[in-house]
């Protein structure tokens, strides 16, 4: 099992999300204490870690395996998910 760790990026992003959409991606990111990788996950090109789709929502995350932890870095609508800020 591993915990998961939301910074403060990320947190603001969830905090602008509302309703069946915020549950969705909530119920995902519960999901991922689990299984890290599920199906459908892909790694990243351009920097470390992975991403899920949520609707057309990305949540970027990376993976620590030696301490179990996963870090939720953005929460981004697709169109605005890759984009360096």
């Amino acid at each position: 099992m591993y915990n998961i760790k939301i910074i403060p990026r990320a947190q603001k992003d969830l905090d602008r999300l509302h309703g069946k959409l915020f549950n969705n991606i909530e119920g995902k990111i519960h999901s991922l204490k689990g299984n890290p990788r599920p199906h459908g996950c892909e790694k990243l090109i351009e920097e470390e870690g992975y991403r899920v789709r949520v609707r057309d929502y990305r949540i970027l995350y990376r993976i620590d395996d030696r301490t179990k932890t996963i870090f939720i870095h953005r929460v981004r609508h697709r169109r605005e998910a890759y984009r360096q800020l």
